[in-house]
């Protein structure tokens, strides 16, 4: 088939592709000469602005990756801290019912105990001690309530306010241990403040 049989659609599209071809480079040249009808230093200025500007949009493009880098470590790090929080805030009720069953029985009667009672209170104290050291590896610990202790409303929930030998504005009396995971309370130390000595 010779160049005179083409099919009619095949000689469109030829058209068609050569007219484009010829779009584009006139276009082409049409910026050259604009390029060329520009002052050389109003170009380089031209440039040096588009160039200020890329680095501008890198740096910011920068700025904010290391902005969210830091963010996710930092999310990272209080996932770890944190991650036991629901689960030890659930076991500080086991704590405290340790704490109420060696309370229950009152030093002086000790010593009165039979051999399987003292058995059986070494156990629940070992008990206590090893829940206390468990939550401290993972970071959960005791809130100081102590009487003397400086109240912080931050870590302390004061209940009252009572007269006592401890000066004014200091903790009395602890009600509850309070205890925190990380830098965050789990639960604050219920606790009576002193109001200074009773007159």
């Amino acid at each position: 088939m010779n160049e005179d049989q083409k099919r009619p659609e095949e000689a469109v599209e030829t058209e068609t592709l050569d007219a484009g071809s010829e779009e584009s480079e006139a276009l082409e040249e049409a910026a050259v000469a604009d390029n060329q009808d520009v002052d050389p230093e109003t170009r380089i200025a031209e440039l040096e602005g588009e160039v200020t500007a890329l680095k501008d949009q890198v740096l910011r493009a920068h700025a904010e990756m290391e902005n969210i880098r830091k963010r996710s470590a930092k999310e990272v790090a209080d996932a770890r801290v944190y991650a036991v929080e629901k689960f030890s805030k659930d076991l500080l009720s086991v704590s405290d019912n340790l704490l109420r069953a060696l309370s229950a029985l009152p030093d002086e009667e000790r010593s009165a105990l039979t051999e399987a009672g003292q058995n059986l209170l070494g156990g629940i104290e070992m008990t206590q001690k090893e829940l206390h050291s468990v939550l401290a590896r993972h970071g959960v610990t005791v809130i100081d309530a102590e009487p003397g202790a400086s109240f912080d409303p931050n870590m302390h929930q004061a209940v009252s306010q009572i007269p006592s030998d401890q000066p004014s504005g200091k903790i009395a009396e602890t009600f509850q241990s309070g205890w925190k995971i990380g830098d965050r309370v789990l639960r604050a130390a219920m606790v009576a403040v002193s109001s200074g000595p009773a007159n």
